[in-house]
């Protein structure tokens, strides 16, 4: 169980798009004025054809957490939420 707030990293994959990691930074901020776009770790695929960003936000509840999952996941330009 965690306890709350707690520090929590998630992997966001989507398809390549210049403006991919601007979008998501800008959902994860709406949750978390305090988030810090410099945490934010990003990784290719081989091919170029997928990014993969890694996140640590501060979550303040399970509610808020599962917010923020269900937010990214239904989000157009990602694939996977982790």
């Amino acid at each position: 169980m965690l306890e709350f707030p707690a520090d929590f990293p998630i992997k966001i994959m989507g398809r390549m798009h210049a403006d991919f990691a601007k979008t998501i930074i800008g959902l994860l901020e709406a949750f978390n004025a305090e988030f810090d776009p410099k945490c934010v770790e990003m990784r290719s695929s081989r091919a170029g054809n997928y990014i993969g960003l890694t996140v640590t936000i501060r979550a303040f509840s399970q509610s808020h957490l599962d917010d923020i999952y269900s937010c990214l996941s239904r989000h157009p330009m990602v694939l996977v939420v982790l």
